[in-house]
């Protein structure tokens, strides 16, 4: 077995455990990108101390609540309120006028947020438009859907309810504007709300909300692989209203959808969709007339004329030219493309400029029909002036029913752009091998450099994808960050919390020790001096900075310590306070004294005691 081996099992059981999220509870992850994806089920699977992926699908069928964490860690729920401002100002100030300009004062305007998460991205888009319209407008016109996959999600934005920090990026009037505080946390406005409406969809599988004239879906497309984003751009473009407006985030963008979609800030993401349907229209079937004679005549002529209109509407040019060689048919593109007229219907087709010129067709009509096959002439050159044109040309016999040739089609597809934009690649292609081949020669020793720069040239055409791949991955990483440095200032926070609790603890301990006229001294198991407090200060006259972490046993002071080794022994064998024990000492003054020492356990498990020290009075004196 190679070493490739264990790495396609893991995919295998990555595959298998995808099927089974999908299957089991109806969350369909095979669209997503494999490396995000992996990253985020395994640091789940780390979190639960799980190895394989085979493992994990059995704690979830094991643990119904697995599948929430899970689904939690894979769907990343970082947003905020106007995030990315810069996005928005351009939103508010050049696409919402145009937006707003495009229909009557009382249509609908509809609005879908699609991965809106827990709601801010809804919310707003509900400020944005009632700042613009004024609320009593918005409340009558504006309608905003929100969608997500996750549930809690959707429970949260449902709510409506946020903490005093989501609010943060908001400024002061508009939060107080758009929110009401309750308790703790803060609530968007009943009225408002209403126009908001929150629901489970899944863009990749659901029918999409249509007729939408903004569709607003930011840093959700990173996720998906290349085949999913297609299948959702799809869906955008039908669920857009002619004229819509696609709002994507900075780390997406539509690379080959310029024919469905106008770029109207690639800095900000912001496409609008262009004219035309997005899917082919319905035709129905047309209706009959049963009136007679009459009433059939009618209907023939009516059918002609249905046909002489779909004829003349093709995008191509096309004359059509009956077996005797005269023309029986002019579209109207032939007639503006060749200046032609209706008057030519009826003339012979060698007294027109066509029949020769770009090319010489009365041969080929001639060819075509002896062979009862199409002919095609491809990039035919037709100059007028100083233009050149350049024409696809088909040539296609027409059969009757007595399965003689009656009629040929000649059809002109203008591949104009098509050609040009050949023949620049051809020049360009010519002008690097030359370059390249110059390059070559100056010098022998760049030959390997040179072979790696062609080859570089020839991947680069591939390479742009690869680029977005990297940058949406690096956008997901950044979000990933993002969450995780929002619980590491939550943690930061709490330890702030307890290192000002264990401050008070200790500055209070401290003001205890120093309110003791007495001698404390605090050693720890080693018998070192931990504590040495004011009483002790003034009763020996040394200072802490001189005895802390020192022997006891080693000082040099008025008491003598070793006659105190005995009871300081008992008390660490014993865990138990003794009595006051009297020991001649000689005080800081230089006094003789009797001081009374009383040694108590501090910490029975290592065996630290604190010693209470005070000067024994003179009952002679009283």
């Amino acid at each position: 077995m190679g070493d490739g081996q264990p790495d396609l099992e893991t995919d295998e059981e990555l595959e298998e455990l995808l099927g089974f999220l999908r299957d089991a509870r109806g969350f369909d992850f095979t669209g997503y990108k494999r490396s995000s994806l992996g990253r985020r089920i395994r640091k789940r699977m780390a979190d639960v101390q799980v190895l394989t992926y085979g493992d994990y699908r059995d704690r979830l069928e094991a643990n119904a609540d697995e599948f929430n964490a899970l689904f939690n860690t894979i769907l990343i729920n970082v947003t905020s309120f106007f995030r990315d401002p810069d996005a928005w100002t351009f939103l508010q100030r050049e696409v919402l006028p145009e937006l707003l300009a495009r229909g009557g004062s009382d249509e609908e305007i509809r609005v879908w947020s699609a991965g809106c998460s827990s709601g801010e991205e809804a919310y707003s888009l509900a400020i944005m438009f009632a700042e613009a319209l004024g609320l009593d407008e918005t409340l009558e016109r504006v309608k905003i859907y929100g969608t997500d996959v996750d549930d809690e999600a959707l429970r949260d934005a449902r709510s409506g309810l946020y903490a005093a920090k989501a609010l943060a990026s908001l400024e002061p009037d508009l939060r107080d504007k758009y929110f009401e505080q309750n308790g703790a946390r803060f609530g968007f406005r009943p009225d408002l709300r209403r126009r908001v409406i929150f629901g489970r969809h899944d863009i990749t599988r659901d029918a999409p909300i249509s007729r939408l004239d903004l569709l607003v879906c930011r840093n959700t497309l990173m996720y998906f692989n290349v085949e999913a984003q297609t299948q959702i751009v799809d869906r955008f473009h039908f669920a857009l209203g002619e004229g819509g407006f696609l709002f994507l985030g900075k780390a997406e963008m539509l690379l080959n959808d310029a024919e469905r979609f106008s770029v109207m800030s690639m800095r900000q993401r912001v496409f609008r969709r262009r004219p035309g349907e997005a899917a082919p229209p319905y035709q129905p079937a047309p209706v009959k007339i049963r009136t007679g004679m009459s009433g059939e005549l009618h209907s023939v002529a009516r059918h002609r004329q249905l046909r002489d209109l779909i004829l003349d509407a093709s995008p191509s040019a096309a004359v059509a030219v009956d077996s005797d060689g005269s023309v029986l048919l002019i579209n109207s593109h032939a007639r503006v493309q060749f200046g032609l007229t209706a008057n030519d219907i009826g003339r012979p087709f060698q007294d027109l400029e066509i029949s020769y010129r770009p090319v010489e067709l009365r041969s080929l009509i001639e060819q075509a029909t002896h062979e009862r096959r199409t002919l095609r002439v491809n990039g035919a050159e037709r100059r007028t002036g100083d233009d050149v044109q350049y024409f696809d040309i088909l040539v296609q016999p027409l059969n009757g029913f007595d399965g003689l040739t009656a009629a040929t089609n000649i059809t002109f597809s203008d591949v104009t752009v098509t050609t040009q934009l050949k023949a620049e690649i051809k020049r360009v292609r010519e002008d690097l091998e030359t370059a390249y081949e110059e390059l070559q020669s100056t010098n022998e020793e760049l030959e390997t450099t040179n072979e790696e720069l062609q080859s570089s040239i020839e991947e680069l055409e591939t390479t742009n994808e690869e680029l977005q791949s990297t940058n949406e991955e690096l956008e997901t990483t950044n979000e990933e960050l993002q969450s995780g440095n929002e619980e590491l200032e939550t943690m930061n926070e709490e330890m702030r919390v307890r290192s000002e609790e264990l401050d008070e603890a200790r500055t209070f301990l401290e003001a205890v020790l120093t309110s003791i006229a007495a001698g404390v001294v605090v050693l720890d198991q080693g018998l070192k001096v931990k504590s040495w407090n004011r009483g002790a200060v003034d009763l020996w006259g040394l200072r802490p900075d001189e005895v802390l972490d020192q022997p006891f046993y080693s000082l040099d002071f008025g008491l003598p310590t070793e006659k105190l080794r005995e009871t300081i022994q008992r008390c660490v064998d014993t865990g138990v306070r003794t009595e006051q024990v009297p020991v001649a000492a000689v005080n800081r003054l230089g006094r003789a004294i009797t001081c009374l020492v009383q040694c108590s356990p501090f910490d029975a498990r290592n065996g630290g005691v604190v010693l209470l020290m005070e000067e024994g009075r003179n009952n002679s004196s009283r």
